[in-house]
């Protein structure tokens, strides 16, 4: 037992004497849900009405378990723009009750329960986590009117965008691919739409979205720099609803309903773009047949068996269709699917099992050649995820995640009038397991404490090839049949976060993570591409490996109508990936010869202020942050800026409500230009000019600003038709912000920097309407 902090050994003695106790007490659980549509509430507070403390939140499927002491009690139930209620508890028997909230009926109102719910930044025990409200993503202005949830995180602190308009986005100095994007569980490999300008998600179904900056629970791994956790709704199983959108770009559809009412619903949405609709009215043929548009379809259903169990079924699926003329083309998607089963042991015992398919594809074709080239990323994923709930101050999150990997890196298939052979790299093949456990613990009603641990295990499984690399440039290569493993890798993953709560309204908070990457993605352009290569682990590519220490101050004042927090960061990079001068990364049977391994180490510090209820509400966002890379053969063996640092970034979002009819928001972004290397001289060799490059990434773009505004008009509501007309205006100033420079030389010789701009003035409009079906009245006899 020496070998165990005593610290941790004090935190499972405490929960297990206190769970000694419970025959003076009984435990009441179920689940609370929106009393309009019958949508499960996340994270909705069950407290008891007295001094002592004792509470709980719903999970991710809106159950709840509390231990409460034995006599006459009253709970109080609140959620975020709610009405609370209040229930009366004369039992000393275990019960089973579920709770309807209604929407807060009055503007007013809903800012009283806000304000009521807004402590809980204080007091949990998460660092570096942001729960995002999915209603005022509808508010802030962004780039052609579509409300993408990618775009607004990246106006948090820590999230910055990958480039101009783009939906991908970096977190605390790190790669796009160190992201986890999870869509109902399911992995989303490419986030994005039309080469990054849109993101997969339709807002009109999204429930509840949840941003880890790297300090994130046991019960998620395999990225090293976050994980945004998005759920979609489950569908109204009271009334039946038709919403949608129409706008300048694209349109939605959306239609839910109950299968059977109270037990069982469904929810279906769509969007398309329509810009080729426009390319086809065009007098220039080579654009009448040319291709650019993208369309998505959510799916969702669920049903209740009994009172223990439910299940769930949700898909999606989109595809980007892009191409020229008769000459060149370009599709490709994402598709998920997750089939869940909820299940209550007991009162205290709640589990979910999953299993979970997802799929990333592209097909480029070269129609004057006659050949397709194609390439794809599947997995096939079982989850298993248990909560107990020890007591009112203890909670037990435990659980395993088995995943089946299969690459396609690349593929060209030939016409039977084609010049060319057909012919593919090797599939590889990956088989990654993990199994956590958590624990939750609530001390002296000040410390908060949640610990745990990850351990993971990546196989390199058959049938493919693998490559051995000798220093004298010879290549070994090693054949796997179905069943066989090469190298299996086994990491540890600690994770440990707390809050001090030292005076009311004010909190401490610190926590250290270690997060392992089995999956890397090979991209050498400044912005991802849908055709960017992913690679798993094996005997040359490492796990990457990440260690982050975080703490800060948080506070609320006036009646938590404010909020402020100071959070600072340190990240060591283990097994990072570069390139060499001139790496081939596509079409390449051996790419992992083309590849660098190195550390690297990212810090800084974000500052955050917002107001949170009132008629005026927003927030300001800084961040300070330094991302460095050290390679053996790259800067002399020297740090130097990964192309991920960005020194300062800082967002101002402004939204106001005139009337209650009337909303007008604004965005100021601002933060440093990329880190790039430029030339710093130049020579002629054969009467060619060749460009001379200094150290790596000593240069930056310009600075990047920007003003976005928006303003909503709620239209006359009816009783069972409501609908809003959004105007927005991106980029207001007409700021030239450089996307790409290039250097070129003129008559004379003379070299030159050419800057290239995407978006001047980019306004947008959009119409919303949402109508609910009409029950069907019985006549009495």
């Amino acid at each position: 037992m020496r070998f165990i902090p005593r610290f941790f050994l004090l935190l499972i003695v405490t929960a297990f004497n206190s769970n000694l106790c419970a025959q003076k007490n009984f435990t009441v659980s179920g689940t609370i849900h929106d009393g309009k549509t019958g949508e499960e509430l996340i994270g909705a507070t069950v407290l008891l009405r007295d001094t002592t403390g004792i509470g709980t939140v719903t999970n991710a499927y809106g159950f709840y378990s509390l231990t409460v002491p034995i006599g006459k009690k009253e709970l109080v139930i609140r959620y975020v723009g709610y009405d609370e209620q209040l229930l009366t508890l004369d039992s000393s028997k275990r019960q089973t009750i579920n709770i309807s909230l209604m929407p807060a009926s009055t503007s007013l109102k809903a800012v009283e329960i806000t304000a009521r719910k807004n402590d809980e930044n204080i007091k949990t025990a998460e660092v570096s986590a942001i729960k995002l409200d999915i209603k005022q993503l509808e508010k802030i202005p962004v780039l052609f009117g579509e409300k993408d949830i990618l775009k607004t995180i990246q106006l948090l602190p820590g999230v910055q965008p990958a480039s101009e308009g783009s939906s991908g986005f970096y977190v605390r100095g790190s790669s796009n691919d160190q992201n986890l994007v999870l869509l109902d569980e399911a992995p989303v490999y490419n986030a994005s739409h039309l080469l990054g300008f849109f993101s997969t998600f339709n807002n009109d179904a999204i429930k509840d979205a949840t941003l880890y900056k790297g300090n994130m629970p046991a019960e998620y791994g395999g990225r090293l720099a976050s994980v945004l956790d998005v759920k979609m709704k489950e569908g109204n199983n009271k009334d039946y609803v038709i919403s949608g959108g129409i706008g300048l770009i694209a349109s939605r559809l959306n239609i839910e309903g109950p299968i059977v009412r109270d037990k069982g619903s469904f929810i279906v949405t769509g969007r398309r773009t329509y810009a080729d609709l426009f390319l086809k009215l065009s007098k220039k043929q080579e654009l009448k047949k040319s291709q650019l548009y993208f369309y998505d379809i959510n799916a969702k259903a669920n049903y209740q068996i009994g009172q223990k169990d439910r299940l769930f079924v949700s898909g999606y699926f989109g595809q980007d269709k892009l191409g020229f003329q008769d000459i060149f083309s370009i599709v490709y998607g994402n598709a998920t699917a997750t089939l869940r089963w909820n299940h209550i042991f007991s009162d205290k015992l709640f589990s979910n099992t999953s299993f979970i398919y997802n799929d990333f594809n592209y097909t480029i074709g070269i129609k004057v050649a006659d050949i397709d080239v194609k390439s794809l990323i599947r997995d096939f994923s079982l989850k298993e995820d248990l909560d107990y709930y020890l007591n009112s101050k203890n909670k037990l999150k435990f659980g395993f995640l088995s995943t089946f990997h299969t690459i396609v890196p690349g593929e060209v298939v030939s016409s039977d009038t084609s010049r060319l052979n057909s012919f593919r790299l090797t599939k590889n093949y990956g088989w990654e397991n993990a199994v956590y456990a958590q624990h939750e613990v609530s001390l002296w009603n000040q410390l908060n404490i949640n610990y745990g641990i990850r351990l993971s295990v990546f196989s390199q499984t058959g049938p493919s090839e693998y490559f051995k690399f000798a220093d004298n440039g010879s290549i070994d290569t090693l054949k796997l049949k179905l069943g066989q493993f090469n190298t299996t890798y086994v990491n540890a993953e600690p994770r440990l976060s707390l809050s001090w709560n030292f005076i009311p309204g004010m909190s401490f908070k610190a926590a250290y993570s270690r997060n392992v990457q089995n999956l890397h993605l090979l991209s050498n352009t400044t912005t991802s591409f849908p055709t960017d290569r992913w690679v798993l682990t094996t005997n040359n590519v490492k796990p990457e490996i990440a260690d982050q220490v975080s703490a800060g101050y948080f506070a609320n004042f006036y009646k938590d109508m404010f909020q402020v927090s100071i959070e600072g960061y340190f990240k060591w990079l283990q097994n990072q990936i570069d390139y060499k001068n001139g790496a081939v990364l596509r079409a390449n049977e051996t790419v992992e010869d083309q590849l660098l391994f190195g550390l690297g180490r990212t810090y800084g510090a974000e500052f955050f202020f917002k107001k949170a209820t009132g008629k005026f509400t927003g927030w300001i966002s800084y961040t300070y942050s330094r991302s460095e890379r050290k390679f053996p053969t790259v800067n002399n063996e020297k740090w130097y800026n990964s192309r991920y640092d960005r020194t300062h970034d800082l967002s101002i979002v402004l939204m106001y409500d005139i009337t209650p009819r009337i909303n007008v928001s604004a965005t100021w972004v601002y933060y440093t230009g990329i880190a790039a290397t430029f030339p710093t001289g130049k020579y002629i060799v054969d009467g060619q000019v060749v460009p001379f490059y200094g150290e790596r990434n000593q240069d930056r773009f310009p600075s990047y600003h920007r003003l976005d505004i928006g303003a909503t008009f709620i239209l006359k509501k009816h009783k069972n038709w409501e609908h809003d007309l959004n105007v927005s205006v991106y980029n207001v100033y007409a700021q030239k912000n450089a996307y790409t420079i290039d250097f070129k030389a003129d008559d004379d010789g003379n070299t030159y920097a050419e800057k290239s701009y995407l978006f001047r003035i980019v306004p947008s409009i959009s119409y919303n309407f949402k109508f609910t079906v009409p029950k069907i009245k019985k006549k009495s006899k």
